[in-house]
């Protein structure tokens, strides 16, 4: 049958592009009188080339050659993926990625989503919505962490059916992290004072070139533990874990094996095992497609100069939707 389909996506390809060539020398060649018959052949070769563009495009819409769709989590989670006008995003663009499952959602030959994760977390907020773009993916959804899938990577992955890891992938710091620079000492050491007008008692909470008093502390907590509270609940639902199994992780990180003995991973192989296991779950051979972001230049103007650092240690984290005067919270 994909031998078949192979052929009539090919001839489909080459009727388009017979009706483009035909229609581009029509116009360009054989009507015109004048400086267009000079520029004629080099019209027809462009004419021809878009409508086989076009013409695959068509085919392919009809008869895809793929059934499953594959899109990359890779880096640092911001909502934009770091990076500037003239560099690259430095992490995974969470706005992108839900693009390329959106797309593959609607993508007809696209019948399963397979999310490659290699992240150690970020943004809470853009973790989230890439979660929640692979939960309303309509056909089985398999996360497969490489090197690392911690933190908002593990918020991710709970919104898929299943997650494969490697026996050495990193798993786990299920997790929040609240930092802030203190800068009072520095600041008093070159003869600088803070002073700032605020309306709210807790507006300026976390700025770090002022003491925190201990109201400010417990308030910036309960902040943290919320956030940790919601982190836990939807992992447990996810995964239709205990929350206070999760719990007991400590937020700690994992190698492959032990994390799948914790129930935190399904079962552990090769791309070419997760591979096969899609095949026994659509009953045919799997043939994948590689979905990747479309950045313009509107994209790039868009990309800030946020860079979001991490850190594998105490907690493997990215920095959250935005600082609270100079407080930054990690997932």
């Amino acid at each position: 049958m994909a031998g078949t389909d192979d052929i009539v996506r090919g001839l489909l390809v080459v009727i388009v592009v017979g009706i483009g060539t035909v229609l581009g020398w029509v116009l360009f060649v054989r009507t015109p009188d004048n400086l267009a018959q000079l520029l004629g052949v080099l019209l027809v070769v462009a004419v021809a080339v878009a409508t086989a563009r076009i013409g695959s495009n068509v085919a392919g819409s009809l008869l895809p050659a793929h059934n499953v769709a594959e899109v990359a989590v890779e880096g640092p989670i911001s909502r934009d993926g770091g990076g500037g006008i003239t560099s690259p995003p430095v992490g995974a663009s969470a706005d992108d990625i839900v693009e390329q499952i959106d797309r593959a959602d609607a993508d007809r030959g696209s019948e399963a989503l397979l999310l490659k994760l290699n992240t150690p977390g970020g943004e809470i907020v853009p973790s989230e919505d890439i979660r929640i773009a692979a939960e309303e993916f309509d056909g089985p959804t398999i996360a497969y962490a490489t090197d690392v899938c911690a933190s908002g990577g593990y918020d991710i992955a709970a919104g898929c059916d299943e997650l494969w890891a490697r026996e050495g992938s990193i798993v786990g710091s299920i997790g929040v992290v609240g930092s802030r620079v203190n800068a009072k000492e520095l600041a008093d050491r070159l003869g600088l004072s803070y002073e700032q007008f605020t309306a709210g008692e807790y507006k300026d909470a976390g700025v770090p070139l002022k003491e925190m008093t201990e109201d400010e502390r417990e308030y910036l907590q309960g902040i943290v533990d919320d956030y940790y509270d919601q982190f836990i609940d939807t992992v447990a639902e996810g995964r239709e874990m205990d929350a206070e199994t999760l719990k007991d992780t400590e937020a700690r990180i994992f190698l492959g094996d032990e994390a799948e003995e914790r129930g935190l991973v399904d079962r552990l192989g090769t791309r070419d095992d997760v591979e096969a296991s899609l095949e026994q779950r659509l009953g045919e051979a799997v043939t994948i497609k590689e979905y990747e972001p479309e950045r313009g230049l509107t994209g790039k103007l868009r990309g800030g100069a946020q860079q979001v650092a991490f850190a594998l240690g105490a907690g493997i984290a990215g920095v959250a939707d935005g600082d609270i005067e100079g407080l930054s919270f990690r997932r």
